[in-house]
């Protein structure tokens, strides 16, 4: 999770991709990309090249391990590649990023809330079982780096944007 500032909010320049749910499901969005990397520190964390997906992951407090696998196996088969394939089909590279703002909340006032995001302690370990889980199933899988600031850089193919909750 990002740092907080004095008055306990945390200092973000991300806006909110959807409305927060405290039960809701594990939540990606998932872009088809004709490359991606992720920079942190200046040193590039995770790259794909060529067709792949992007995939960035939320985390809500009632996710479990079982619903990280699930989104791995939804990924690794969902049929958004060129003639309709999959990642599976191809054998594709994946790039997973973490990003708790996708539980950010902006129906009242002027800043987002993140109640619904899990915290650190518990998005982690779930983020890492997606990637473990993908890696299982034999994908090529490139990350970003959990609760760091992050500069993502990919060429949206299509564009070709889905969200996928489990």
């Amino acid at each position: 999770m990002a740092p907080q500032n004095r008055s306990g909010r945390h200092d973000l320049t991300s806006m909110a991709f959807m409305a927060a749910r405290h039960d809701g499901p594990m939540r990606a969005v998932v872009q088809r990309v004709d490359g991606a990397s992720v920079v942190v520190d200046g040193e590039v964390t995770g790259e794909i090249a060529g067709e792949g997906l992007c995939v960035l992951v939320g985390v809500t407090h009632e996710d479990t391990k079982e619903k990280a696998a699930q989104l791995a196996r939804k990924l690794w088969s969902i049929r958004m590649l060129a003639d309709e394939r999959s990642c599976s089909d191809i054998d594709a590279p994946l790039l997973v990023i973490s990003q708790f703002t996708l539980y950010g909340d902006a129906r009242k006032g002027r800043r987002p809330t993140w109640h619904a995001a899990a915290p650190g302690d518990v998005a982690e370990p779930l983020v890492d079982e997606v990637v473990a889980q993908l890696r299982s199933l034999g994908a090529t899988v490139a990350t970003g780096r959990f609760g760091a600031q992050m500069r993502v850089s990919l060429t949206n193919d299509g564009p070709f944007t889905v969200l996928v909750e489990i």
